[in-house]
């Protein structure tokens, strides 16, 4: 993966506003409507629920469980009983912690809780405090939910612990500090000099966050005072978040959440162009499942990241099967083997049977004394299944390595990444990998990176940030594709844009193009993932449409258009 926390100048955050509420919650009122609902059946239901052999409750929760539940939980924490709330958990040992910490490190106070209509088991709560650091204060709102369950053991109803109970950014093992920010704030400023902010980019915010964890404090910044999740539960002195330990989806930056007073930012030039970032967020806007990345194929420049959904950087960070946009590195590694020729017959039948499993094209189609460019062009799954027979295990790993640089867990981009993974597998999980299922995991980063490649002839790790900002080195491929291999795999990209399943989406792109589509199923999505990766003259792009389904209809008009906007 390469340098992991980055940082972003971030922007002063304002409390929510909280709407209407159905109930507060305080010494013990607030929930008589609800407890009302539950209590003609509450004594039917109490018999019904409770084990007469064990005296273990089971069964559904009653209404009156529920609230009265929810009613204990919330009134022991706004009283500040941290004892009596982490009792009215299923886990009071993790519960006791964060709630201790809410008050000692997070240094809230005087809090409220106000709950919404209970729905089934999940009641809705709004929170009102004061975030207090020294002489700074600054009013906290915000909206979370707890669910009540069952306890094991014994069936009591309780809060079924999770630390996005305390706040709906954290996730378990986080914590929330206040305190004296580790990383200064950072003004980050596209190509151009001009500033990058997450309102003028909504999809940057956690990019910008990033940029802030790793050059927060080479920059030039002061830091302000703040409240913040820190990941990891690396909490405590309220001085800084811990270095990233990996990466992956996992890898994910401290966030602020409210700034008590501001520091002084430091300034870090990024390789983003603002028109063609302007571009990209308009491509993704609505667009809940779709992430594109477009970079310099030439340098490996980051020239604009987005996604549609802003809570997660799935451009960068996202581990998801690539499907057939996987099969242009497969593809290099055939021409390679000698085990496949662009004009060359090609068998693509409709099924193809290798280690227990058997596989099959898209509605079951098959081309009769076809070549190998034509099953690339439709994207023929049993093209390339039936060599797995002629393949080793580590073969597909190997040329990911080697070739492309994917894998290796060791890109320094700027900010945290995953950078693809192709692991070793054996009979119908190498088979599948091969046609970028199986174990294979990419995301929009990786596979713009892998066009790039075949465009520029070469690997070059794709950055967001200049290594000569800090000096570090970038991740570097152990060899090149033979002239003969690259200029075979560029015609079948080429062809692919013109007359294969590229080519709807690629219509009206013009000069030196290349593309490949891909589907990606995904056990229990109704529709696969939706994947498309192309180049046009020194532009390489790549983008993915969970849920999208094909990629040519899907993923396709969002990479084609920023092509087209790179002019």
């Amino acid at each position: 993966m390469g340098s992991r926390r980055a940082a972003a100048g971030r922007r002063r955050t304002k409390p929510a506003v909280v709407g209407s509420v159905a109930a507060v919650v305080v010494a013990g009122a607030g929930f008589g409507a609800y407890a009302m609902y539950g209590g003609g059946a509450d004594g039917e239901d109490s018999a019904r629920t409770k084990s007469a052999a064990a005296g273990v409750k089971s069964g559904p929760l009653t209404a009156a469980e529920v609230t009265s539940t929810a009613q204990r939980f919330l009134t022991a924490w706004q009283k500040g009983d941290v004892a009596g709330a982490a009792a009215a958990t299923d886990d009071a040992e993790a519960a006791k912690a964060l709630l201790t910490g809410y008050a000692k490190d997070a240094r809230i106070k005087d809090a409220t809780f106000t709950a919404g209509t209970p729905a089934g088991e999940k009641v809705p709560f709004s929170v009102k405090a004061t975030v207090a650091y020294e002489k700074a204060t600054e009013p906290l709102a915000y909206d979370s939910a707890l669910t009540v369950v069952r306890r094991a053991g014994d069936g009591e109803p309780r809060v079924d612990w999770h630390a996005a109970v305390v706040h709906p950014e954290l996730r378990d093992g986080d914590a929330l500090v206040t305190g004296k920010a580790g990383d200064p704030p950072v003004k980050a400023l596209d190509r151009d000099g001009g500033e990058i902010t997450a309102a003028k980019y909504p999809s940057l915010g956690t990019v910008l966050d990033g940029l802030r964890d790793k050059y927060g404090k080479k920059s030039g910044g002061t830091p302000g005072v703040e409240l913040r999740v820190v990941r990891g539960g690396a909490a405590g002195d309220g001085k800084g978040s811990k270095e990233a330990k990996g990466s992956g989806a996992d890898d994910v930056a401290d966030k602020t959440l409210l700034e008590l007073s501001k520091g002084t930012p430091g300034t870090l030039k990024t390789t983003l162009d603002p028109a063609l970032q302007a571009a990209a967020e308009k491509q993704v806007d609505g667009k809940k499942g779709a992430s594109v990345v477009l970079l310099r194929a030439s340098t490996g420049e980051v020239l604009a990241v987005a996604n549609g959904g802003h809570g997660f950087n799935t451009a960068f960070l996202g581990s998801l099967a690539p499907g057939s946009t996987m099969k242009v590195v497969t593809a290099s590694m055939l021409l390679e083997k000698d085990l496949a020729s662009v004009n060359e017959k090609h068998p693509c039948p409709k099924y193809f049977s290798y280690g227990g499993w058997k596989f099959q094209n898209d509605d079951k189609f098959e081309i009769k004394d076809g070549t190998f460019k034509a099953s690339f062009a439709r994207s023929c799954n049993t093209a390339f299944i039936s060599q797995a027979p002629e393949l080793e295990d580590d073969d597909l790993t190997r040329q990911a390595k080697e070739v492309f640089g994917l894998s290796m867990n060791n890109w320094s981009v700027g900010v945290s990444t995953f950078d693809g993974r192709v692991p070793v597998q054996s009979d119908a999980q190498m088979a599948a990998s091969l046609i970028g299922q199986g174990g294979v995991r990419m995301n929009p980063l990786n596979m713009a990176s892998v066009s790039a490649t075949v465009k520029s002839g070469s690997f070059h790790q794709p950055y967001l940030v200049a290594p000569s900002v800090d000096g570090r080195a970038l991740a570097t491929a152990s060899r090149t594709m033979s002239g003969g291999t690259l200029s075979a795999l560029r015609e079948l990209m080429s062809y692919t844009a013109a007359y294969g399943t590229a080519a709807e989406a690629m219509a009206g792109v013009s000069g030196d193009v290349g593309a490949k589509t891909g589907s990606a199923e995904v056990d229990g999505q109704e529709k696969p993932n939706g994947w498309f990766t192309a180049y046009r003259g020194d532009l390489a792009a790549a983008g993915v449409v969970q849920q999208g389904g094909h990629g040519g209809d899907t993923a396709g008009p969002i990479v084609a258009a920023l092509l087209k906007a790179g002019g």
